[in-house]
């Protein structure tokens, strides 16, 4: 949904949506959580793998944990054996972890929750997670997650940003998401969030059913591409695209050797483009008619 409304303060000017993160007074800093969880709501791990990717390019400190045996069955998700760097053998237990960093030349900061999706008690846990959230002042939620779907590999892969709260849904126009079904612990904690008060939004990005496994570098640049936009700061993902190009090129060679795979990638595509048509063309238009005030307005003497 898009709109383009002329500002009745303004006339001639397009309205845009209003960014995520509102204006803050001199001196004063803004804190998004940002939150992924492995298992259900993880396909090919594209979001915990995109929370990771920019807690370490922006040196995530370690700052809270949810201790694991409230929350795991550990015959379902099972502790793992490794090796650390002196090559002693140590269990790592799952867990959940809570780190803080601060956006550089910016007044954001970021509180990213990493885990696994726990077996128990989601209301305990979602609760104990917004505890944290008071503490560390939180101003956002930004929940982060990952479907299969009936995309093709080829094309750019679809991220959707929608919201249960009515006020941002109206400022950022975007749209409440329509899904009804079993749910996984970003939307009970999703629901939670909005309850204590905290504006949250919800991305989602549609991974290829038929190349599910991890990693799913493109799906992971979609989404960092995504939060680049809401938090209005530039990322540098150039490693990331390499690797998306790379995984892209090898699905491709996959796909070329299994006709049956080969018929199934185009019937996608073809969809897919036919869907795109008639939105990208009026996405488009708004565009250069927007641009063609834009510079009719700097023409004016």
């Amino acid at each position: 949904m898009n709109s383009f409304e002329a500002d009745p303060t303004e006339p001639g000017a397009v309205a845009e949506p209003e960014r995520l993160l509102q204006p803050v007074p001199e001196g004063r800093r803004i804190t998004v959580m940002l939150a992924a969880f492995e298992g259900w709501n993880d396909a090919g791990e594209a979001a915990s793998d995109a929370l990771r990717y920019l807690n370490k390019l922006w040196g995530g400190k370690k700052v809270a944990a949810i201790d694991a045996d409230e929350y795991y069955d550990f015959q379902f998700t099972r502790p793992t054996i490794r090796r650390t760097a002196a090559g002693e053998r140590k269990i790592k237990w799952p867990s959940t972890r809570i780190f803080k960093a601060s956006v550089p030349d910016s007044n954001v900061d970021v509180i990213f929750v990493q885990g696994t999706e726990p077996s128990y008690k989601w209301r305990a846990y979602t609760a104990e997670l917004l505890v944290h959230a008071e503490a560390l002042h939180v101003d956002y939620v930004i929940l982060v997650g990952a479907l299969l779907a009936d995309v093709p590999h080829s094309r750019p892969i679809p991220v959707s940003t929608s919201t249960d709260d009515a006020a941002l849904r109206e400022r950022m126009d975007l749209e409440a998401s329509q899904y009804e079904g079993p749910v996984g612990i970003v939307g009970v904690l999703g629901e939670v969030a909005l309850l204590a008060g905290l504006p949250t939004v919800s991305l989602w990005a549609a991974v290829p059913h038929y190349v599910a496994q991890a990693p799913s570098p493109k799906a992971q640049l979609a989404l960092l591409h995504r939060i680049e936009e809401l938090l209005q700061v530039p990322l540098d993902t150039t490693e990331l695209v390499e690797e998306a190009d790379a995984w892209e090129r090898g699905v491709d060679e996959l796909a070329t050797e299994d006709p049956e795979i080969a018929a199934y990638v185009r019937q996608l595509e073809e969809a897919k483009d036919t869907a795109d048509l008639p939105e990208a063309s009026g996405e488009s238009i708004a565009r250069e008619f927007e641009r063609y005030l834009k510079r009719r307005g700097k023409d004016k003497p």
